[in-house]
């Protein structure tokens, strides 16, 4: 005849009390009232007819019984903790997550993951936004795109691709009442700029272009995120320092035009870094490979 299993909640409240010799502690623990674990182990020793502890004077003891029964429980414990662990690394590596900025995902990344997904329908790709570097200790994060010269010790970056910067506007821009048809014309536009890394873009540009840096001091409009700049742009409020990768779909489609010929290379390019230790890791090899591929076929 098979015996019967006890209360597990009873069997947890004994583990955690055994091992802290306190009922306050395990109690703490397992987030119940010391009342709930006094309750669980006393309705414990019914079900076995078996007392387990030796409640002294602020001192909590096992019975020999208890101490011949805890190894048991305590490995029973560490197998259910390992079962689970084991079944979540399995899901885990269905699910990827990639970090980038919020504007290289919403005007580059995004549009292409629906061929990744077609090609991968076993992995389930999430996206997560952020200006901060990852810390990739947490375990929360596979992969991230960033933005360097792909030196960061610890980790393994491969090359994705560089930005040039070059002035875009709507169309519309090109005719109207002050129509930009020469790099001088910009002295009288309306600058789009964006803050953070990129605040020097303009000077940059018009530097190289010959033309006075003051010009980027002029009243303009400066936004937090490339994306808002770009989108700024389109509804034609006015000219936006552009980077290839974030304005090389709505150049393609006409939404944007590049008014002049002069582009700048950025000194910089975007790499996709993971932890070395699991880099060749199956659903990151495969996001990887796809990734180089899709930026070298200009997918």
């Amino acid at each position: 005849m098979t015996a019967r299993l006890p209360s597990l909640n009873g069997l947890r409240a004994f583990e955690a009390a055994a091992r802290h010799l306190s009922f306050t502690n395990a109690a703490s623990e397992l987030n119940v009232t010391q009342t709930a674990i006094s309750h669980q182990i006393r309705r414990l020793e019914e079900e076995l007819g078996i007392s387990l502890f030796i409640r002294q004077n602020r001192a909590l003891a096992l019975t020999p019984e208890a101490k011949e029964y805890l190894p048991g429980i305590r490995a029973a414990f560490n197998d259910l903790r390992l079962a689970t662990d084991r079944l979540l690394r399995k899901d885990n590596e269905r699910v990827l997550t990639v970090s980038t900025l919020a504007s290289l995902a919403a005007k580059w990344l995004l549009p292409r993951l629906s061929a990744f997904q077609e090609a991968h329908p076993g992995i389930d790709v999430r996206i997560t936004t952020s200006t901060a570097l990852v810390d990739f200790k947490s375990g929360d994060v596979d992969a991230a795109i960033r933005y360097g010269r792909g030196q960061w010790p610890g980790l393994r970056a491969d090359w994705l691709m560089a930005d040039q910067l070059f002035p875009v506007c709507s169309p519309a821009l090109l005719e109207g009442p002050r129509p930009l048809q020469c790099a001088e014309d910009l002295a009288h536009q309306t600058l789009l700029h964006t803050s953070g890394g990129y605040d020097d873009d303009w000077r940059l540009w018009l530097t190289a272009a010959g033309l006075p840096a003051s010009i980027s001091k002029s009243p303009g409009l400066t936004f937090d995120l490339i994306l808002m700049t770009v989108q700024a742009a389109l509804d034609g409020i006015g000219v936006a320092m552009g980077r290839t990768s974030y304005v090389e779909a709505d150049i393609a489609k006409g939404r944007l035009v590049v008014p002049f010929k002069i582009t700048l290379p950025a000194d910089a390019g975007f790499y996709l870094v993971s932890p070395a230790a699991r880099a060749d890791s199956p659903k990151l090899s495969a996001f990887r490979q796809w990734l180089i591929a899709s930026v070298q076929n200009k997918a």
